[in-house]
């Protein structure tokens, strides 16, 4: 039981600290997206190029993660157009439906992983990071393209996630790792910057929620919260054993797909032509139910894959 306290009670007490500093002591947006810059430009990419640097890439089975992970997202994406014509919604909510059916928090997923599973939890869920962010950023970009004048453009798409600081610095993680780790000094610089990301990016993300926003649609929230809480982490699992992967890269590869959508989810609703106000419900709640769902799937996991 300890463990789990260790792991849970920091990450979600974080989120709520920063609803509470948001609303308390530090109103003012303009601190808090200087904030979000700073995580997602520099202490973001240092935590994934020290975690991704980090590994042995003969030893992590990347080809059948990527497998198992983007099979989960097409799976996912497929399920949550379903579900935004199920329930009659126009183009600009079947977009925020579709970004909180497949995008994901992250630094949940790093906060738990470290706490649980140590350096290897933390790159093996780098990894799974890596694979992620690309496939979600192609079917995002391709889902609001779809409702504009000239439809979706490939070239235009690829370029936004090559330039994504996130994969870059994924790309940089994976090429430190074939030349055998970060030198001398890096190192700890890097890491060191990492870690601040997890805290104050938590804090950031329970900033952006609000509870007021669970009144819209709450019906089409909860449909999309099983989905990306329940069912597609499901599928991942089940992908995985069918696959064969091994318990810590199972277990990294469904943590990461079992996380609530990002909170910059709202931001990109808003400034893309999305529902932003559905956007906003589906993250609160997604974040509030995954306290209840990621316990369960950890606990499922450690014991599925023999991890204690």
């Amino acid at each position: 039981m300890i463990p789990y306290l260790d792991a849970f009670v920091p990450a979600f007490g974080l989120l709520a600290l920063g609803a509470f500093l948001k609303r308390a002591l530090l109103p003012d947006d303009a601190v808090w997206a200087g904030i979000e810059r700073l995580i997602f430009w520099v202490l973001l990419p240092c935590l994934l190029v020290a975690a991704i640097g980090s590994v042995k890439l003969g030893e992590v089975p990347i080809a059948g993660m990527m497998l198992a992970i983007w099979l989960g997202l097409v799976l996912g994406t497929g399920l949550s157009l379903a579900l935004a014509r199920g329930f009659g919604q126009g183009h600009a909510s079947l977009t925020s439906v579709v970004m909180g059916g497949i995008r994901f928090n992250n630094l949940i997923g790093f906060a738990i992983a470290g706490a649980l599973f140590g350096p290897a939890g933390l790159a093996l869920g780098a990894v799974a990071t890596g694979l992620i962010v690309p496939m979600v950023q192609l079917i995002t970009n391709a889902t609001f393209a779809a409702g504009r004048p000239g439809g979706f453009r490939w070239g235009a798409a690829l370029r936004q996630v090559a330039m994504n600081p996130l994969m870059i610095a994924c790309v940089i993680g994976f090429a430190v790792a074939a030349l055998g780790g970060l030198p001398p000094g890096v190192k700890p610089l890097t890491e060191a910057l990492g870690r601040a990301c997890v805290a104050l990016g938590l804090l950031a993300v329970g900033a952006a929620l609000t509870l007021g926003a669970l009144r819209d649609r709450w019906a089409l929230q909860l449909a999309t919260a099983a989905l990306k809480l329940l069912l597609v982490p499901a599928a991942t699992l089940g992908l995985c054993l069918w696959l064969g992967l091994a318990p810590m890269a199972t277990a990294m590869a469904v943590l990461f797909m079992a996380l609530p959508t990002a909170a910059t989810s709202y931001v990109m609703a808003r400034a893309m032509g999305g529902d932003a106000p559905l956007m906003a419900a589906i993250t609160t709640s997604e974040h509030a139910l995954s306290a209840l769902t990621l316990p369960l799937w950890i606990w499922g996991l450690k014991r599925l894959a023999g991890l204690g």
